[in-house]
């Protein structure tokens, strides 16, 4: 008989994998890879996603892989901003090609409509060819040939139609202005892989967030029709049911803690990938709660959403924690919550003269 598997256990697994049960002694860059990818839709989220999970994570260690050209930063899962390992970026990018061109369409078609994709791909080509350019540089040179035509459009559609990458400055901490562009290959010296990998999309995504169904791994990286791959790979795969039966799988050897794990408070970073990697969310969240996560950074209270936070650097040079809960905390929990609150304050904002953290309810 298949194996059931609780909410709580798959909510323990996911966190180990996450490295979110306890900060790990491990390179950034060697967590960036064991958790496939970190959200970087803004040049803090990443830090504080990394801090999270590192003991003793400093900004210079992420800072120094990006211009060393270890990490990268790029359009990829659901067509959003990711940071990447370049290893991972080269068979990465292939494989989510398909996807990042439906999205293109979907973000960018009514805007772009009646051009000739090849031939903006190749003038984008030779416009970044040997040179790093500036996404609003780029878009005015590719509407000089395309009157009419939005220039923001065309140039982002270029992070669809070709690889490419946006180096530093861009995704260092603090970070404000126009997104650079360069050519995978003339950053990282080598070209992307020739073909898609989509058996090894499955595998890394049951790695860093299994056991998931079908419908999570697309749900996470964008992809469709992912069920025939994963048939493929069933053999190698260990099979579960959830909680309202629906098939899961998993790495044969993946750990899977058991549901009495301790879960230590953790604020994630906004649009943090832990709470977007599943189509069916309750391992972490009720359904309530998801809708508040795409614009606001969640805390993590046992394992699971319990509340909401921000933090505002004030003008008489004090920072405020805000932390907006959507059901009262223990005095334990509260304790917990304010002392890595406290840490959090003085990662992100050690320059503050005071530190203050303050809750609220959320409604």
């Amino acid at each position: 008989m298949t194996e059931r598997l609780t909410r709580r256990r798959l909510n323990r697994a996911t966190l180990a994998r996450q490295l979110l049960t306890a900060r790990a002694e491990l390179s950034a860059e060697a967590v960036i890879e064991q958790v496939a990818g970190v959200q970087a839709q803004d040049p803090e989220p990443p830090y504080i996603g990394l801090w999270n999970r590192i003991d003793g994570f400093r900004k210079e260690d992420l800072a120094t892989l990006l211009e060393v050209r270890s990490v990268v930063r790029a359009t990829l899962h659901r067509g959003t901003q990711h940071l990447v390992t370049a290893e991972d970026y080269l068979w990465l990018r292939p494989t989510l090609e398909p996807m990042l061109r439906v999205w293109r369409k979907g973000a960018f078609g009514r805007l772009t409509a009646g051009v000739d994709l090849e031939d903006l791909a190749e003038d984008a080509r030779s416009e970044l060819s040997g040179r790093i350019v500036p996404r609003p540089e780029l878009g005015r040179a590719l509407a000089a040939r395309r009157p009419g035509h939005d220039p923001v459009a065309l140039a982002r559609s270029v992070q669809a139609l070709l690889p490419v990458l946006h180096p530093p400055p861009d995704g260092l901490w603090g970070r404000r202005g126009p997104t650079p562009f360069a050519l995978a290959q003339d950053w990282l010296g080598r070209a992307p892989a020739d073909a898609p990998d989509p058996a090894r999309l499955v595998r890394r995504h049951l790695a860093a967030f299994g056991p998931a169904t079908v419908k999570d791994v697309q749900a996470w990286s964008g992809a469709t029709r992912l069920r025939e791959v994963v048939e493929e790979l069933r053999p190698g795969l260990r099979e579960f049911r959830g909680e309202d039966g629906e098939e899961l799988f998993d790495l044969p050897d993946a750990p899977l803690p058991a549901e009495d794990l301790p879960a230590p408070v953790r604020f994630l970073a906004l649009l943090d990938d832990v709470v977007l990697a599943h189509a069916d969310r309750s391992r972490l969240m009720t359904a309530e709660r998801r809708r508040h996560l795409v614009v606001e950074p969640a805390l993590l209270v046992d394992g699971f959403v319990r509340g909401l936070w921000s933090l505002a650097r004030e003008p008489d040079g004090r920072a405020e924690l805000t932390v907006r809960l959507f059901s009262p905390l223990s005095r334990r929990e509260r304790e917990e919550t304010a002392e890595e609150g406290a840490a959090l304050l003085r990662f992100a904002a050690p320059e503050a003269d005071r530190h203050a953290i303050r809750f609220t309810p959320a409604g």
